[in-house]
């Protein structure tokens, strides 16, 4: 199977709720320093580590329990295939 790579750039909103629980997330984790979550993320800062959180979770659908509104945290998308 071949795989291709593209690089994509998003323009997401979200409440100072969901800032609040990535923090609190982000802190929980480090408090468990072997977790896969770590993987890739030495020398991040907490605030680039809770806006990751909060982009996983908005791209994950975590956040988007209604199938009509699902897109309205991304604001903007961008890609180009020649990464």
């Amino acid at each position: 199977m071949e795989t291709q790579k593209v690089q994509t750039c998003f323009t997401i909103t979200f409440t100072q709720e969901q800032y609040l629980h990535a923090q609190a997330y982000i802190q929980d984790m480090k408090r468990h320093p072997r977790r896969v979550f770590w993987i890739g993320k030495q020398g991040k800062s907490d605030e680039e580590l809770v806006i990751e959180q909060i982009a996983h979770r908005i791209l994950s659908g975590f956040y988007n329990d209604d199938p009509f509104n699902a897109g309205k945290h991304i604001l903007r998308m961008q890609s180009m295939t020649a990464a």
